[in-house]
């Protein structure tokens, strides 16, 4: 007697048939695919494509939808509004202190002025 085989002379199912029985291999390959292409086409749950007021948002939201922006950027943003008045240009950000041309030109697309 083989240890994959049992003594009696009865075909009893494979694992692999059980498992085959319980999930075709179709199945799986096509749940794998979906899942894989799921993964790569979806946004991130925490995207950062999505617009930002820098006239009236918080630094908390300032810091997670605008890049290379982290909290204290974003809190010397609020304070030059505060201090003078709002943004009237995106342009006008190379004011505050730590933000240069390139972070205004990734972030372009992401903020408006309302």
């Amino acid at each position: 007697m083989s240890f994959f085989t049992s003594g009696s002379s009865k075909s009893s199912p494979s694992l692999w048939g059980n498992l085959h029985g319980l999930f075709p291999l179709h199945q799986v390959v096509g749940t794998a695919v979906l899942c894989f292409a799921l993964a790569f086409s979806s946004p991130p749950v925490f995207s950062q494509s999505s617009q930002v007021n820098i006239n009236t948002a918080s630094p908390e939201l300032l810091s997670d939808s605008l890049l290379g922006i982290g909290l204290a950027k974003a809190y010397r943003i609020v304070e030059h509004r505060e201090s003078y008045g709002p943004f009237e240009s995106i342009d006008e950000l190379v004011e505050v202190k730590g933000i240069g041309e390139s972070i205004i030109a990734s972030n372009r697309d992401r903020i408006v002025l309302k």
